[in-house]
């Protein structure tokens, strides 16, 4: 499976008078966001129709609410995000009757979502979604899976997406020690509860490293 044909795939959502929506989901680590930006690059270059990346991030509580609720020390497991919130954006992308959306972003040095960030104009004719709980059955997660075309599972070798992780905790501030704690703590609980979804993608998307 190649990226041209994951571009193809998913030029063929779209339909004639309506908006289409992906979903890239996987563990931690997995490739879900590297995979959308690719897919967004090259439609959008194609130029055959407009394309907006949406990430599931923007989602995110942010700490003091965390702080709040005592759900800090477990920061990205599922009831750390406004999952109805997310459902109802994506619902109101495939309604599609508004010229333009504004979506939260996520600031990776802050570690804090950001109102407003991500612009969806109405000529973005497949918005790519990504994040780790798009094939969750409970509650608001399977109300934002049902707003979806397909859903796709990255899936990448442990060894590797650990690396991958550690890596990247430590790029945006994280000591070596802390970093490996977090991935092999929340993230690895994580990863094992995306794991178990990975039957119910329509496409498992093997990462290279």
């Amino acid at each position: 499976m190649t990226l041209d044909d994951l571009v193809a795939r998913a030029a063929s959502l779209v339909r004639p008078g309506r908006r289409a929506l992906l979903g890239i989901a996987g563990a931690p680590g997995s490739g879900k966001t590297t995979l959308a930006e690719r897919l967004v690059q090259r439609l959008g270059a194609a130029g055959d129709f407009g394309v907006a990346h949406v990430p599931m991030d923007g989602f995110h509580l942010a700490d003091a609410e965390l702080d709040r609720l005592g759900r800090r020390d477990r920061k990205g497991a599922p009831d750390t995000f406004d999952a109805a919130g997310y459902a109802a954006l994506l619902r109101r992308l495939r309604e599609d009757e508004d010229d333009l959306v504004y979506a939260p972003g996520f600031e990776r040095v802050l570690e804090q979502p950001l109102a407003g960030a991500v612009p969806v104009p109405r000529s973005a004719r497949l918005v790519v979604t990504e994040g780790n709980y798009l094939l969750l059955r409970e509650a608001a997660w399977a109300r934002a899976r049902e707003q979806l075309d397909e859903v796709w599972f990255c899936e990448l070798e442990d060894a590797e997406r650990v690396r991958r992780l550690v890596a990247r905790h430590q790029e945006f501030g994280k000591d070596h020690e802390t970093a490996m704690a977090w991935v092999l703590g929340p993230d690895q609980r994580n990863a094992e509860l995306v794991a178990a979804t990975r039957d119910r993608a329509d496409l498992v998307v093997p990462v290279m490293r």
